[in-house]
This record gives C-alpha cells, structure tokens and sequence, in this order.
C-alpha cells in the first residue's frame, strides 16, 4: 500500500470515529442488528411554526397528551370530590395487588443476578469495541439526581425514625387478631437496639437492591436494543423478540402511552412530596405558610427553572446541575458524620447492611404476612412508585451507559448505588434515632415532610444546614423535572432523542400542572395513588421485558468470544 493510500485509509477510519462519536446509536465492532424496515420517525407529525417546529408520534405523543390534559382539567374542576377517589384507589390496589408488586420486584432482583454471573454478562453495549461516553463520577452523579434524590430527601429522616418508633412500639392486633400497628415484621416491643436494627434494615430494604433492580432491568433492554440492534430509543423495541414488526403498530404504541404516563404519574409524586417539604422547610426557618398555597407556588417557581435547564439540554444541564447538587449533598451529609453521633455512623453502616441481609427473606416474603400495614402502604407503594419511575430513570441510564458491559453495567447500576443509598439512610437515619434516644422525641413525632429540619435543629448551624437541605431539594427537583421531560419526549417522539423544544416545554409543563392538580386534589394521599396506579399496568410491561431482554443478549457477540 502506498503511503499516499495509507493517509486515505486513515482519514476514512478518523471520519468513522468522527461519525459513530456523533451518533451513539451507531454501534462500535460487532453486534446483531435487527433487520426492519421501521425508520425512526416514520409514523410522525412534523410541522414548522417559524423559527419553531414539532415532530412528534402521531399516535403515542396525541393519545399520551390529550390524557394528561384531560387529568389535570377534571382533577381541578373536582378537587372535593377528588380525593376520596384517589384514597380509596390507593387502598384497594395496596391491600389486594401487594404480592403481585412485591413479587414483581423479587422477578427483577434475581434476574439482575443470573445475568451478572452467566455468560450474557459479556455482552458490551453498543458493540464489541464501544468505550464509555462517561466517566464514573459523571454518570453517577446524573444517575443520583435524576433517579433518587428528592427520595432520599424527603425520606432520609422521616423513615428510618419511623420504622425505628414504630418496631419500637411492638404490634397491637384488633378484636379480629388483625394487626393495626405498623412496625415491620413482628416488631421490637420496647427493645431499643432491636428496634434501631430493624427500623433500618427495613429502610434499606425500600432504597437497595430491589428499586435498583427495577431500574437496570428497563435500563439494560433499552440499551440493548437501541445501541446493538439499532432500534429507536424507545419502550417498544424492547419487545421486538416477542411482537416483530407489530411493535410498530398499536401494541407498541400502547407500551409507550402506558410508559408516558407511568412516568409522568411517578415524576408528580416526587415533585410533590418535594414542594409539601420545601414549603416545610421555608415554615421551619422564615415562618411562611407550608399549606397548598405555598406548594402551588414552589411547583410553579421550580417548573419554570426546570424549563431553562431543559433548554440547555442533557450535557449542559441535567449533568451539571446534578454534579452541583450531588456536592451539595456529600457536604450536607458529611456535616451530619461529623458533627452528629459518629462513631454511631460509621459503626452503625455496617450492622445496617449486616441486618438487611439478614431480614431480607423474610421483608421479601410476598405471601402470609402479618404486617400488613408495613408491606402493603410502604413497601407496596414503594415498589409501584419506582415502577412507574422505570421508564424514565431506566431511559436516562441507558442514554449514558454505552460502552459498558453487562456486567458491569449491572454490578454499577445495582450494587455501587444500592450501597451508597445504604450509606445516606444510615446516616441521617442514625443522627436521628439517636437524638430520639437522647430525649428528643419530636424528631418522630412532626410530620414527615418536616422531620429533616427537625433533625438538622439539634445538631449546630441549623439555619444554614437547614437552607442547603431546601436549596437541594429544589435542585433535585428541578433535575427531575429535567430529565423526565427528555425521556417524555423521547418516547412521544417515536424515539427521536433530539426532538424540538417546544415538546419539551410542553411536557416540563404538564409535569409541574399534574403535580399541582394532585397537591390540590388530596395532597400526599392523591400523590402516592397515582404513583401505585401508573405502577401498576408497568409491571406487566417490565416482567414481559424480561423474557425479551434474555432473548435479545442471546443473539449478541460477547466481549472475547470471537464470531465466525
């Protein structure tokens, strides 16, 4: 070859590398495609409105639409009538379908595991020779933000204290035999070490392996299909090994409208439940009035930040407000190690994660249980609210995850995340049982929403470390906010990831309304019902998801195994 072609062949294979940089859906080495005609796109609706334009999914983006407006108008219209609806909804579904979410979520686990021990766990996404898009300390700093953190705020305090009271106060059964109390498992009568051990290992139980399981499950096929068989970024083409080209017609589009709307259902709960604690927090420190008012107000304010940050766009927003919040709160938190008990803290994580270990058969039982207001209002809720959260955590993770491989996507995802949850809980969950231990009963007794100020009050500086726990959920909001308006908008536009912006506005928008309608409309109540009610028809998407992901890493050359 002459050096003149050699120059050539090299500025090809620099334009490639170029190309595929460009374009993360272009595979790097070998993968198994997935012949269709299917063109990303196809099916949409584009028009142009002078410097602004639209392209949307003529079906999925219309029907998904229409619904959410429709929710939030007769949400509004009937606000009285509202709540008992969604009371009763969110008790029904909790009492009868508990073993169906808690089994669900048990499927998910263990296939995490059998696919980080078997061979598929080779499998690199986005080909044989893909690299990483993201550093580690990138991708779990988007992933902490956008997937936990208005959880972890709200609940850092308020359920480790708790579960810990309540396992304290011992069971207490009606005329019936029934439980009434809401300790988990059999309690800890008026044992205070037991107590604390349980109260814990029932906290990491709701914010470890399961809920991440969940994650990964969706994250992993969306990546799988997208990345290596060159399918659209959406809900749908995880299921091509079981429907063929009739994921393009109506059973897909059914999949992605349900996906939407579990999504945008599960985004509102959060957003709620972090405007009911930051107006708790603003009464805590300036006196101003937590009610509905005041979180209407915070919803709005906070949207229309949101609506900024969505216009940034992923590398420029969401990453660097959740690298600036993820500081935020490893200062916050370590404040709290040092300053509160730490020895209890630091000795504390490690019976936490012994305790959860070894509870965990029995808080992972979804038959014959006697706690049932433990597994059907907590743990129940919980498993529908990060189901309906799957579609677009799983989504976000996914758009940042080319490159690794199976294994060490699922070890990343699943484990790594789980034990830094196990470590937060720990430590604002231990700060706050141990201030109870020492006379300061109040922590257990406020209301959830307030219950982290209550624990950052004893404890020095408060009215700073008070202001940084509102200004993070705030933050933790917004990337929310932002990130689930990105994957809305993926999935409405048919798998487009770089869709126009007004659709962004639009969805960014109706997640701030639905999350007032639902504030208005019962509160917490009307929060966590349409959590569980979204939550539910997903877990049928996600258990079928699982058949097809195993069929899809079948088909795929695995890293250091060679194809003829």
């Amino acid at each position: 070859m002459s050096k003149k072609e050699e120059e050539v062949l090299r500025g090809d294979k620099d334009l490639e590398r170029e190309r595929k940089a460009n374009d993360p859906m272009i595979p790097d080495g070998e993968v198994n495609p997935i012949n269709t005609d299917y063109q990303v796109g196809q099916d949409n609706v584009v028009m142009k409105f002078g410097p602004f334009g639209l392209d949307f999914h003529n079906r999925v983006f219309a029907i998904s639409g229409l619904a959410i407006v429709a929710f939030v108008f007769i949400t509004l219209m009937f606000q009285n009538q509202a709540e008992p609806v969604f009371t009763s909804t969110k008790d029904w579904l909790t009492a009868n379908l508990d073993w169906f979410f808690i089994g669900a979520a048990n499927i998910f686990v263990i296939l995490c595991f059998f696919l980080i021990f078997s061979p598929l766990g080779n499998v690199r996404l986005g080909g044989t020779e893909a690299s990483p898009d993201f550093s580690y300390l990138g991708w779990f700093s988007m992933l902490f933000a956008a997937g936990m953190g208005i959880g972890l705020m709200f609940y850092g305090v308020s359920e480790p204290i708790t579960h810990f009271s309540t396992a304290l106060g011992g069971t207490e059964t009606n005329a019936d035999g029934i439980r009434t109390d809401w300790a988990p498992l059999g309690g800890a009568g008026g044992d205070e070490a037991a107590a604390m051990r349980l109260g814990m290992a029932a906290t990491i139980f709701h914010w470890a392996l399961h809920p991440w399981a969940i994650y990964a499950v969706l994250a992993l096929g969306l990546a799988l299909f997208s990345f290596n068989k060159g399918l659209p970024l959406t809900i749908r083409s995880i299921f091509y090994p079981i429907l063929g080209e009739r994921v393009w017609g109506w059973p897909g589009h059914v999949i992605d409208i349900v996906a939407i709307l579990a999504t945008l259902f599960g985004l509102a709960t959060s957003l709620g439940l972090g405007a009911s604690q930051a107006a708790s927090g603003f009464n805590f420190l300036f006196g101003w009035s937590e009610g509905t008012t005041t979180q209407v107000l915070l919803v709005i304010g906070i949207t229309a930040v949101a609506l900024v940050s969505v216009l940034a766009g992923l590398e420029s927003g969401v990453q660097r407000l959740s690298q600036i919040n993820m500081t935020l709160a490893a200062i916050l938190m370590l404040f709290v190690i040092i300053v509160g008990p730490t020895v209890a803290i630091l000795t504390g994580f490690v019976d936490n994660l012994y305790n959860y270990v070894v509870n965990l058969p029995a808080l992972s039982n979804p038959v014959g249980r006697e706690d049932l207001n433990f597994s059907q209002g907590w743990t129940s809720f919980y498993w529908a609210w990060w189901i309906a959260w799957s579609p677009f955590v799983g989504m976000f993770i996914a758009r940042v995850s080319r490159g690794r491989t199976v294994r060490e996507f699922l070890i990343s995802v699943l484990l790594i995340p789980s034990i830094a949850c196990v470590f937060w809980m720990s430590v604002f969950g231990t700060a706050a049982i141990e201030q109870f231990l020492a006379g300061a009963e109040k922590v257990a007794e406020v209301d959830l929403s307030l219950q982290l100020f209550v624990m950052l009050d004893g404890l020095p500086w408060t009215g700073i470390t008070s202001f940084v726990g509102i200004i993070l959920v705030m933050v933790f909001f917004i990337t929310s906010s932002d990130s689930g308006s990105l994957v809305i908008d993926t999935i409405s536009a048919g798998g487009k990831v770089e869709a126009p912006v007004p659709q962004r506005i639009f969805w960014c928008t109706f997640e701030g309304l639905v999350a007032i309608a639902l504030i208005l409309g019962g509160g917490l109540v009307a929060l966590q019902a349409m959590a569980v009610s979204a939550g539910l028809p997903f877990t049928l998407v996600l258990l079928a998801a699982c058949v097809a992901v195993i069929q899809g890493l079948r088909s795929e050359p695995r890293v250091g195994k060679t194809t003829k």
